[in-house]
């Protein structure tokens, strides 16, 4: 029997310090050499694109591949969970929700590792689908007080801070120019779909960390060059993903202006192998695609979580 597990499933389950927790220790696992990921890879037709995307941590006994679709029609994401020590098929996941919050909580790990233990302030860019968790999973490990929220649709930014108040205990305020998300903020996520960059590195402050978490194509940059060069740490999920999709280290990278020598992965971060921060003065940066590693862990601690309670709809597979 296969365990099927429907968005609502999952939306009941998942919270964000479980998802913390997994990919803290999905990524341990990586750094010493015990998981592996794969990088996302595409297969494009006339009317859309399909992705896919896998990595095996036998830690968790859990492998696995998420697929999903880009097509006009919108995109649907799906999870196949697999135990390492059998081979069989535990569940299939619609994986909407996982992604969600995978992808905040990578950016929180990284903010864990890499902002200053004192960083209050939170300039955010982005107030899509995806904006949420980003707030979440930054507030879960910093004691975050006040939160500038910019997009470019005043009434999505408007919208946008209502519905994310009742959630954080920091004051959040939607603020009319790029500019006043930066400046004095100790930490700025950016979760947009920009093809330019959405700031000007130029406005960044000493001691600032940012995580780079909108942008997995070659030919967006969601971040400019100049915030690439000033940040003394460059942290990715993975060296090998970043240089097939990430715009915003390739383009730099291309012109000479940094070196993947100065890039390196969040699993030797949380290992310790790597420092994400020297001095409180440091500019740092993470860039996230969103790795398959991701992924796998959540849905571990899904299913373990499904069987235990009972949630979910057993198939004859």
């Amino acid at each position: 029997m296969v365990l099927f597990l429907q968005e609502k499933d999952v939306q009941q389950i998942l919270t964000m310090e479980m998802t913390l927790q997994a990919l803290e220790e999905a990524f341990r696992e990586q750094g010493l050499g015990k998981a592996t990921n794969r990088p996302r890879s595409r297969i494009r037709v006339p009317h859309g694109i399909l992705h896919l995307m896998s990595a095996g941590i036998p830690s968790m006994r859990a492998m696995g591949y998420k697929a999903y679709t880009s097509f006009r029609e919108g995109t649907r994401f799906h999870f196949l969970l697999y135990d390492t020590e059998s081979g069989r098929l535990e569940a299939i996941m619609e994986a909407d929700w996982l992604g969600k919050m995978r992808t905040g909580a990578a950016s929180g790990l990284a903010t864990k590792y890499m902002a200053r233990e004192d960083a209050h302030t939170l300039g955010l860019f982005g107030t899509g689908w995806q904006a949420s968790t980003q707030v979440q999973a930054i507030c879960a490990v910093r004691n975050i007080t006040q939160i500038k929220v910019y997009s470019r649709n005043p009434e999505r930014r408007q919208r946008f801070v209502q519905e994310i108040r009742p959630l954080v205990s920091a004051e959040v305020l939607p603020v009319e120019k790029p500019e006043e998300a930066v400046k004095g903020m100790d930490i700025i996520a950016t979760i947009t779909n920009a093809r330019t960059p959405v700031f000007q590195g130029e406005w960044l402050e000493e001691g600032t960390h940012i995580n780079a978490a909108g942008s997995n194509a070659l030919i967006r940059q969601e971040i400019d060059e100049t915030t690439v060069q000033r940040s003394s740490r460059i942290i990715v999920d993975s060296i090998e993903q970043s240089q097939i999709e990430s715009g915003d280290l390739m383009i730099p990278i291309e012109k000479g202006k940094i070196y993947w020598e100065s890039v390196h992965e969040l699993k030797d971060v949380v290992t310790g192998a790597v420092p994400g921060r020297t001095s409180p003065q440091e500019i740092t940066l993470f860039k996230s695609n969103g790795i398959a590693l991701e992924d796998v862990a959540t849905a571990a601690r899904v299913y373990a979580v499904a069987k235990a309670e009972g949630i979910g709809q057993e198939l004859p597979l």
